[in-house]
């Protein structure tokens, strides 16, 4: 199977395993990650995770000219910041998560540090989470927002839509993003019950081991 084949069979089955443990639902979010000639493969627009498929993906050139496949993403704006901006960037998921849009809405949210310091997790395979805004969905002024970061942040939460994480592959993308998702799920269990937090000694220890980005 060439290298390509197999990147399409990994997109699918991933979108797949997070789809039916009801990551993302009907035809919500999107994914897109690096071909080895520095192309793209993306999600198409109105697709279901659980369901796509690895013929039909849309493809990108290196240059940006579309290839061929179904139509891709409407938030494809949000796809091409993440890698115009971060060169670390080999894959970039946008999910519907269910807990982390739930804490996007909570007052007393940091916007500049989404997460609570609850696990070591979130720190190492996120860094700072970035609250952006509410955009409507498709606005390229999503993209514009992200470019705006400068490659300072992996991953952001759209305000009551979704986060956004850019990975070095498919699969650190998607490990990544269900990561932000529990740890949204942890505080929003934990919300109004005062649990104890990482201290700040504590997350410098994870940060300075784990060789972290932490944009401060």
């Amino acid at each position: 199977m060439s290298a390509d084949a197999t990147l399409r069979e990994q997109i699918c089955l991933l979108a797949k395993s997070l789809f039916e443990r009801g990551l993302t639902h009907g035809s919500t979010g999107n994914i897109s990650a690096r071909t080895p000639d520095g192309g793209l493969l993306v999600s198409p627009t109105g697709t279901s995770f659980g369901r796509l498929d690895p013929a039909r993906l849309s493809h990108y050139a290196a240059d940006g000219q579309f290839i061929d496949g179904d139509h891709p993403t409407k938030e494809m704006p949000l796809h091409t910041a993440f890698y115009e901006t971060r060169s670390t960037a080999g894959a970039v998921v946008h999910l519907h998560s269910c807990h982390s849009v739930a804490l996007s809405m909570m007052p007393g949210v940091d916007p500049d540090n989404f997460l609570p310091p609850l696990t070591p997790y979130g720190i190492m395979k996120l860094g700072r989470v970035k609250l952006l805004p509410f955009f409507l969905p498709g606005d390229p002024a999503m993209g514009a927002a992200v470019r705006g970061l400068a490659g300072k942040r992996s991953a952001v939460m759209l305000a009551n839509h979704g986060p956004v994480v850019a990975g070095k592959d498919v699969e650190a993308a998607c490990n990544a993003i269900e990561e932000l998702e529990d740890t949204a799920r942890l505080a929003m269990m934990t919300r109004g019950l005062n649990p104890r937090m990482l201290t700040d000694a504590e997350q410098e220890a994870v940060i300075t081991k784990f060789d972290v980005e932490w944009d401060k």
